[in-house]
């Protein structure tokens, strides 16, 4: 029997579908987690705290294949999977639909001055004119990250007729390369942020990347916080350098009550709930999970596989 631990909210969802040869064990807390953890083979070891899942990482020492609906892997282990030989599967396109609406809604809520308008009927206060006038259909966009979730952002982003250019490492039309983006960041309406937190996008944005901007630019940052220099983003923004930001990530998270970000006009945080906004998450990752069991039972490459390395 290959033992299986997972948390027990997911009971439900695969009792009766999982294949045979698999024994499932659930943990309801962390502390039950830290116990059953040694004897996993198969791993599915997602908390709120990713500090508690790195440690029950380090105490799967049969593990063999970690499976978590977390996208972004940072803060897991990862120099410890590779040296174990685990195969570490991810939440890589799970959210991926509802984090593109997410950034076209905050597309149009800045082009449209959508959140005057809340205010205004908060007030009870009938506009006479738009508080935003800017149409999505003629802007131009750059897209940097084109996974799962950026080639969704696209492929909306398009039907808007947005002009979207990408940045990635295989050249073509609409493609930046990554050593040409930063040259041409003042031709943009938007600049997007889709990209994994590694050591490579750590502060990516920071002040020169700003003051590259037109000053009427909008940035939407739907990555991690730690892609952006976000002091300097704080300078940009109250000293109207660039227009606006979208953030739905920050750090760190959850913001200080506090923090400048709060109060800034320009700034939009929506405090991670981007991949929240929708209630087929875990029905997908079962789906996903379910599908790669009988490859991983049978040796065979499973789907949606971490690159160890890369960190993504």
């Amino acid at each position: 029997m290959t033992v299986l631990v997972m948390n027990a909210l997911a009971a439900p969802l695969v009792e009766g579908r999982l294949p045979a040869g698999i024994e499932p064990r659930y943990f309801r807390h962390t502390d039950e987690l830290m116990d059953l953890a040694p004897e996993a083979e198969i791993g599915w070891f997602d908390l709120h705290d990713k500090g508690d899942m790195a440690e029950a990482i380090r105490r799967a020492g049969k593990l063999r294949w970690l499976n978590s609906i977390y996208a972004g892997v940072d803060g897991f282990p990862l120099d410890i999977m590779a040296q174990r030989g685990v195969t570490f599967t991810n939440g890589a396109g799970i959210n991926a639909i509802t984090i593109a609406e997410y950034v076209v809604m905050g597309m149009l809520s800045i082009a449209k001055g959508y959140r005057e308008v809340v205010r205004a009927q908060d007030r009870h206060e009938w506009l006479m004119d738009s508080p935003g006038k800017m149409e999505l259909a003629g802007s131009r966009a750059l897209l940097l990250g084109y996974g799962a979730i950026g080639q969704k952002v696209a492929h909306l982003l398009r039907a808007f007729d947005v002009e979207v250019t990408v940045v990635r490492r295989t050249p073509g039309e609409g493609v930046l390369t990554p050593d040409a983006w930063r040259a041409r960041l003042g031709e943009f309406d938007w600049v997007i942020l889709a990209v994994p937190a590694t050591g490579e996008t750590d502060g990516m944005i920071g002040a020169a990347e700003l003051a590259a901007m037109k000053p009427s630019a909008t940035l939407v940052n739907v990555a991690r916080g730690s892609v952006v220099d976000q002091p300097q983003l704080v300078a940009a923004l109250a000293e109207k350098r660039i227009g606006a930001a979208f953030l739905d990530v920050t750090t760190p998270e959850p913001l200080p009550q506090d923090h400048p970000l709060w109060s800034l006009p320009n700034a939009h945080v929506t405090m991670h709930l981007s991949g929240r906004a929708q209630d087929r998450m875990f029905q997908r990752s079962v789906q996903r999970f379910l599908g790669n069991m009988p490859r991983f039972l049978a040796g065979e490459p499973l789907t949606h596989v971490v690159d160890l390395e890369r960190g993504y």
